[in-house]
């Protein structure tokens, strides 16, 4: 079995796009087709993206038909423990990549991602833009205690759900990055054990933490599920944050946003409302950094992935 993939990155944070060779999904949906990768194909999520083909901070992204006609591509994305609801890197690694292999050119591309329609757009320069899905807080300054400290955040959605903290404003440090990664593991667990959880039961995997930057608005750490921090600035995560600022009069429409992540890199974003609902729009670049074709051998008894 061969699969052809294309690798890029979005500000650090890495994107495996599977162009070819994944068995065909069925479903009326792409949360449909999204259950039908899960329930029969799960093997190749840890195939493509685990060691010794991959490893644990890979997001994959799988570009299928879309269901809704309105649409150019479909999208799931995945990573190291399932599926994504959502990825704001992702989908600007897709669009590279779609550009790269002459799919598309500057202008405008729509996706259909589980989560609903996602909008995109090629610029001269080699940034995208993407609107996110509507965003939201559910919840505000709620709090959880972790060894003795209380966290104060909001649960807020932007394609993920997430824990915003900010309370107490963390210094981030790209060499404390292993301690910041046991804290916020450990914090997404004290959140959802004792029933603290998203609209309609959804359990948080991302947990948000903030600093001042001395070169944008905001500066973040992004623990996502499966023990892996984003090496962007989330584009999820920023959508959420930016949300909240919106509900909370901090961020007017259209006012620009700079997000910086924990190692440096900088997306933009700004909030346009609509009938109500807040929807974010994050700027960004990625670039490509390999085109690959991923052997799966009957006989490599790591063809499926080693669980390290």
């Amino acid at each position: 079995m061969r699969i052809k993939v294309i690798d890029s990155h979005t500000g650090g944070e890495p994107t495996r796009v599977v162009i070819e060779g994944f068995p065909e999904l069925f479903g009326a949906t792409l949360v449909e087709k999204r259950d039908d990768f899960k329930s029969k194909c799960d093997h190749l999520r840890t195939g493509i993206l685990s060691e010794p083909r991959g490893s644990e901070i890979l997001v994959g992204a799988l570009l299928t038909e879309p269901c809704d006609p309105s649409c150019d591509f479909g999208l799931i994305f995945f990573n190291n423990v399932g599926m994504l609801g959502m990825c704001g890197h992702g989908t600007i690694g897709v669009v590279e990549t779609l550009n790269h292999l002459g799919k598309i050119g500057v202008g405008k591309v729509n996706f259909e991602a589980p989560v609903g329609k996602v909008s995109a757009e090629l610029y001269e320069d080699g940034r995208v833009a993407i609107q996110n899905v509507a965003s939201y807080r559910y919840r505000k300054d709620v709090t959880a205690t972790l060894q003795g400290m209380d966290y104060i955040g909001d649960i807020a959605y932007g394609g993920n759900w997430f824990f915003l903290v900010k309370s107490p404003l963390i210094p981030l440090d790209l060499v404390n990055h292993r301690a910041l990664s046991e804290t916020t593991v450990e914090l997404m667990n004290a959140l959802n054990e004792p029933g603290i959880i998203g609209e309609n039961g959804a359990r948080i995997d991302h947990i948000e933490l903030f600093d001042k930057s001395k070169i944008a608005d905001s500066k973040n750490f992004v623990m996502c599920p499966g023990g892996q921090y984003d090496r962007s600035p989330c584009g999820t995560g920023t959508s959420a944050k930016m949300a909240c600022l919106c509900e909370d009069g901090k961020l007017m429409e259209g006012e620009i946003w700079r997000q910086e992540s924990i190692t440096g890199s900088v997306f933009e974003g700004y909030v346009t409302v609509v009938d109500g609902k807040i929807l974010p729009t994050i700027i960004g670049r990625a670039h490509v950094v390999a085109e690959s074709e991923l052997i799966f051998l009957d006989d490599d008894p790591l063809r499926w992935g080693a669980k390290i």
